[in-house]
């Protein structure tokens, strides 16, 4: 990817923010100037600088190198789902169902085998997620509850709320959720 397409990225990505140039250099401690030519591409930002824009952003910095492909299709096949697997033991296993990350939303299908669990203890992250049960039965382990999600419930787990998920049963359990901002 050429730095004309980072550029491209970088001003995408603070546009979205609604933030100008300068208000973007007070959140980086880089120069307006130097953020200006990064952004038309005549100069070249060393990686510091680009961690210092994807923290001032709140984007991973990875978004600054994914080719923004105006063909790209924005279906995605179920049977080329890119997928998350946690071990290679277990099926336990999240598949992305937007074409990528870039935006302001994921959306996932997280499996859950019988007798497993999203992780060992509870984790939170900084995105609102709202759930939904597609198949079998599961236990949302929040905050100091437990709450027992059935086929065809739905939950909203609300920014930086520890939690996980649990499959005590003897089938699997299907969950659809959606992150945003997106947190994979």
């Amino acid at each position: 990817m050429s730095e004309v397409e980072i550029s491209k990225n970088i001003t995408e990505h603070r546009k979205r923010k609604k933030l100008t140039i300068k208000e973007l250099a007070n959140l980086t401690g880089v120069t307006p100037s130097l953020l200006s030519q990064i952004e038309k591409g005549s100069a070249n930002p060393s990686i510091n600088t680009l961690k210092q824009i994807s923290s001032a952003l709140d984007v991973p910095l990875f978004n600054f190198f994914i080719n923004d492909d105006k063909t790209e299709s924005l279906v995605v096949r179920k049977d080329s789902r890119k997928k998350i697997m946690l071990s290679k033991e277990d099926s336990f296993a999240y598949e992305l169902l937007t074409p990528n990350l870039q935006g302001s939303i994921e959306f996932m299908l997280m499996k859950i085998p019988h007798k497993k669990s999203s992780s060992k203890d509870l984790f939170s992250h900084k995105g609102e997620e709202v759930a939904y049960v597609m198949k079998g039965s599961v236990n949302l382990y929040i905050m100091n509850n437990v709450i027992e999600l059935n086929c065809g419930d739905s939950i909203k787990i609300l920014p930086h709320t520890v939690h996980k998920w649990e499959n005590i049963n003897d089938c699997d359990c299907e969950v659809i959720f959606a992150v945003t901002p997106p947190s994979f």
